[in-house]
């Protein structure tokens, strides 16, 4: 960009609101050009200021940051990153926000802001800077009559149904909420397995894709960029969406058809063989390209242990993690797909793998589960034919 980065700071706490501008103020290419204390002051602001990106609070007085992250996405859509309470609570709440259009978020300690947020500087910069070139798309307006669904009480509230479902319950009650009825594929070899990179806008691209596969796909393997503390109600959430089981990965555990297994948040998730099956390996590594979970470290593996028996799916992302790993799978004989530019929050992951070479096919967002779909069928096929 040739001028900076203009960004207002919403949050009820003064000192967070003072410790935000001065890290958005100490870089070269961004200005804090103003803070509110709540919602309704932040509303004027953005009419008066017009900046690029706002940070928005969760948890506020008189009205509640996701009512309010509902109400601009929809009446004026920007790019919101939103600083979230590293509870269980917060998780869930972030996770609705991400669903309403929050470009990104930042988890903030319970315990030692000034410090915690000192620390954790380079990342709210970086979110910064990657939400003032996201694509942001204005939430639809519900019908008039039909009220929009709730996404909190306006006095602070809890979240919406959905969001406010602790993340043990909603893996229990998954299957009240999921009818899961037979699989159009047939019979599958168990050897296929599908793995899916993601990062900024990848929690809702990761949504769209995984509602519209069957029960009893293939296992499927996922590395979305998150802290610690949020991929359990990210799972739980995607588990009561989707028709196949949705949880965790755990180290050790057997890779099941129509399972689909996300890396926990702060830990590398990759795949190894054991006889015919394969396991999880979870493991507290270093990071890679900066990342942790790393793509990189998932699709490494996947060809290594999967070949040609691989899918790769390249969503939405900043950066390049992964991108040379999964010119890997497709040179060990993998099927990759990688999302288009227009249908990504941001292109920059894959971009890179189209510029490695790692692409299959570039589709709109949705148009991969049914392309997917087709290459399963097919391979279903020959599974048949050799029986």
């Amino acid at each position: 960009m040739d001028r900076k980065i203009r960004v207002i700071v919403v949050d009820d706490s003064a000192l967070v609101r003072s410790l935000l501008t001065e890290i958005i103020n100490r870089q070269p290419d961004m200005v804090c050009i103003g803070s509110a204390n709540d919602p309704l002051v932040a509303r004027e602001m953005i009419r008066e200021l017009n900046p690029d990106v706002i940070t928005l609070d969760v948890e506020m007085p008189r009205m509640d940051g996701i009512d309010f992250l509902g109400r601009l996405m929809r009446l004026r859509p920007m790019p919101v990153v939103m600083i979230s309470t590293l509870t269980e609570r917060g998780a869930e709440v972030t996770m609705r926000a991400l669903e309403l259009g929050a470009t990104d978020f930042v988890a903030k300690p319970r315990v030692g802001v000034a410090n915690g947020l000192q620390e954790l500087a380079s990342q709210i910069v970086d979110k910064i800077r990657v939400a003032a070139v996201a694509q942001v798309r204005r939430l639809p307006v519900p019908p008039r009559g039909v009220a929009a669904p709730p996404a909190a009480a306006s006095s602070g509230g809890a979240a919406a149904p959905a969001a406010a479902v602790p993340a043990t319950a909603a893996v229990h009650a998954a299957a009240t909420h999921v009818a899961r009825p037979a699989s159009p594929l047939g019979r599958i070899s168990t050897e296929k397995l599908i793995a899916i990179g993601a990062s900024t806008g990848g929690t809702e691209a990761i949504r769209e894709v995984l509602i519209h596969l069957p029960a009893d796909c293939p296992a499927i393997v996922i590395t979305q960029h998150m802290p610690p503390g949020f991929t359990t109600s990210f799972a739980a959430r995607l588990n009561s969406l989707c028709q196949m089981t949705v949880k965790e990965a755990q180290h050790g555990e057997r890779l099941l058809p129509g399972h689909a297994y996300i890396a926990p948040g702060g830990k590398h998730f990759s795949v190894q063989r054991s006889g015919a099956n394969y396991v999880a390996v979870v493991d507290d590594s270093p990071p890679v390209n900066r990342h942790k979970p790393s793509v990189e470290v998932l699709f490494k593996s996947v060809a290594a242990c999967a070949g040609r028996n691989a899918y790769g799916i390249m969503l939405t992302g900043m950066g390049a993690d992964g991108a040379a790993a999964m010119r890997e799978m497709k040179d060990a004989g993998s099927y990759n797909f990688v999302q288009d530019e227009a249908s990504c929050i941001v292109f920059g992951m894959p971009r890179e793998a189209i510029a490695h070479g790692a692409a299959d096919e570039v589709l709109p967002l949705n148009q991969i589960a049914a392309a997917l779909m087709g290459k399963l069928r097919i391979g279903s096929d020959q599974v048949h034919h050799r029986i």
